[in-house]
């Protein structure tokens, strides 16, 4: 491998770790299209889709544990939040991870264009901001939102998601949980479900290892240092980051799309 390759592939998972941090999302989101466009717009060998999502999902599994462990002290990762959300997107992340060997590179673009819009248009509906402290007790009704982190749980596995693009937007506006708890949570059930999408990846052979291995090294880097970031940024700067991501990846996604029918 070229090291102007592992160069692009650190960057690459440095940035989308960073942000992953910031914002309470694993990563995927920026990451996913980042290795399937960028290597080959530089002269580089392109990764297939499979390959790309293998990717993503090792590196969302690395970059949401650090997150994790940057927030472990601060209050806002809500034990119930995290439990009946996690266990129901474990159990739908590892179906899905499994199950995307079945689908072709199109079926598996098509499935995260189609979530990409879903989390644009919640993270777009007017909701005011509910602040709370630290430690503050959260009430939710728990057999929902396990319901809700078990469809996204199985459709983020196929695109090797952890799915916190998708559960953060349903987090904040259906569930109408603070942003700063959102953000600290979502990290920890977005670690929860990459284990079963990473094990579903893993045993259909769709990890490469050495890209793998820069890309984890940098969200080992990276992800600490953005939720540091994130404590201190305010929660609507901390919104507008991530509709806009959201934005701009369904628009870059769904072009591709359109391409691969006209073609």
């Amino acid at each position: 491998m070229e090291w102007t390759l592992i160069l692009v592939l650190f960057l690459v998972g440095f940035l989308g770790s960073f942000i992953s941090g910031m914002v309470g999302i694993g990563g995927a989101i920026i990451n996913y299209p980042m290795l399937l466009f960028i290597p080959p717009l530089l002269g580089f060998a392109s990764f297939t889709s499979h390959q790309v999502s293998g990717i993503s999902a090792l590196q969302v599994l690395f970059a949401t544990l650090g997150g994790v462990l940057s927030y472990r002290k601060s209050g806002y990762l809500n034990k119930t939040v995290i439990l009946s959300m996690g266990i129901s997107v474990l159990v739908g992340s590892f179906l899905g991870g499994f199950g995307s060997n079945l689908l072709s590179e199109h079926g598996i673009n098509l499935v995260y264009g189609i979530l990409a819009i879903i989390a644009v248009i919640l993270m777009f509906i007017p909701r005011k901001e509910i602040e709370m402290s630290a430690n503050d007790q959260i009430s939710i009704n728990i057999w929902f939102a396990a319901s809700l982190a078990f469809i996204v749980g199985v459709s983020a596995g196929i695109v090797g998601a952890g799915g916190a693009f998708l559960l953060v937007p349903i987090m904040l506006t259906i569930l109408k949980i603070p942003t700063r708890v959102t953000i600290a949570s979502s990290l920890a059930i977005t670690f929860i479900s990459s284990i079963g999408v990473s094990i579903g990846k893993i045993s259909t052979g769709q990890v490469e290892i050495l890209p793998t291995i820069i890309v984890v090294i940098a969200s080992l880097i990276a992800s600490p240092l953005g939720a540091k970031m994130g404590k201190k940024t305010k929660t609507p700067v901390l919104r507008g980051i991530l509709a806009v991501l959201i934005g701009f990846t369904a628009i870059k996604i769904w072009i591709t799309i359109i391409k691969s029918w006209l073609m």
